[in-house]
C-alpha cells in the first residue's frame, strides 16, 4: 500500500470516528432536568416525529418559531394539539401520522413547558 493510500485511509477513518462521536445517545435528553423529561411514551413519540425540526432540547432547529422550550407560556394544550393535527406554515399536519392519544400526550406535555 502506498503512503498516499495509507494517509487517505487514515484521514477517512478519523473523519468517520469524529462524526460518530457526535452521534452519542447520552446527551441532554437523558439527564434529569432536561427538556425531554416526561413520560417515556410521550418522549418516544416526540423523538420519532418532532426532534428533527424541534431539536433534542426543544431548542428548535428550523428557526426561532420551532423553539418549544417555553411553548406552554404562549399556547394552551388545545392550541398545541390543533397545531400538531393541522400543521401551520412549514409544519406539516400529523393527524394522519399520530393517534389522538399521542397528540394529546404531546400537547399536554408541551403545554407544561413554561
Amino acid at each position: 500500500m502506498t503512503v498516499k493510500k495509507i494517509m487517505m485511509t487514515f484521514i477517512a477513518s478519523s473523519g468517520l470516528l469524529l462524526a460518530l462521536a457526535g452521534c452519542g445517545g447520552g446527551g441532554e435528553d437523558t439527564q434529569k432536568g432536561s427538556a425531554l423529561d416526561g413520560p417515556d411514551e410521550v418522549v418516544s413519540v416526540y423523538k420519532a416525529n418532532c426532534v428533527s425540526c424541534h431539536g433534542t432540547g426543544l431548542q428548535g432547529r428550523v428557526g426561532p418559531a420551532t423553539n418549544l422550550q417555553k411553548v406552554g407560556s404562549r399556547m394552551s394544550a388545545a392550541d398545541i394539539a390543533e397545531q400538531i393535527e393541522q400543521g401551520d406554515g412549514s409544519m406539516p399536519s400529523f393527524k394522519d401520522r399520530l393517534t389522538a392519544e399521542e397528540i394529546a400526550g404531546l400537547s399536554d406535555w408541551l403545554a407544561g413547558k413554561k
